[in-house]
C-alpha cells in the first residue's frame, strides 16, 4: 500500500519520468481476437410492420375484477393496540378487545 505522493519519493525529492521506448511501441499492432472483431449488423434492411392487437380482444390485459367481502363472518374491525386493526368475528371476541385496550 502505497502512502503519499506517486510524483515525489519518501525523501521529498520529485521522481523523474522515465522515457518511453518509442519505436516498440510505434510499431506494435495488435492480434486480431474474440474482442477485437467487428460484428455485423442484425438489423434487418426490410422494415417489418407487425399489427397490433385490437382492442377488446381476450389477449388484452384487461383490469381484474374488485375484490369484495360479501360473507357474514366479519362483523366488523377493531384496534388492538395503536393502529393494528383486528377483524371481529363475534360480539365476545369485540369485548375482549375492548378489555384489552382499557387493561
Amino acid at each position: 500500500m502505497i502512502h503519499g505522493s506517486i510524483t515525489h519519493d519518501f525523501s521529498g525529492r520529485k521522481i523523474k519520468k522515465k522515457a518511453q521506448r518509442g519505436p516498440v511501441y510505434q510499431t506494435y499492432t495488435p492480434k486480431p481476437s474474440a474482442h477485437n472483431v467487428v460484428t455485423p449488423n442484425y438489423r434487418r434492411d426490410a422494415d417489418v410492420h407487425y399489427e397490433s392487437v385490437p382492442i377488446g380482444s381476450p389477449t388484452v390485459c384487461a383490469a381484474p375484477e374488485k375484490k369484495e367481502y360479501t360473507g357474514t363472518l366479519v362483523k366488523g374491525i377493531a384496534t388492538m393496540h395503536k393502529s393494528n386493526a383486528v377483524p371481529v368475528i363475534d360480539q365476545e371476541q369485540a369485548t375482549d378487545i375492548a378489555n384489552m385496550r382499557r387493561n
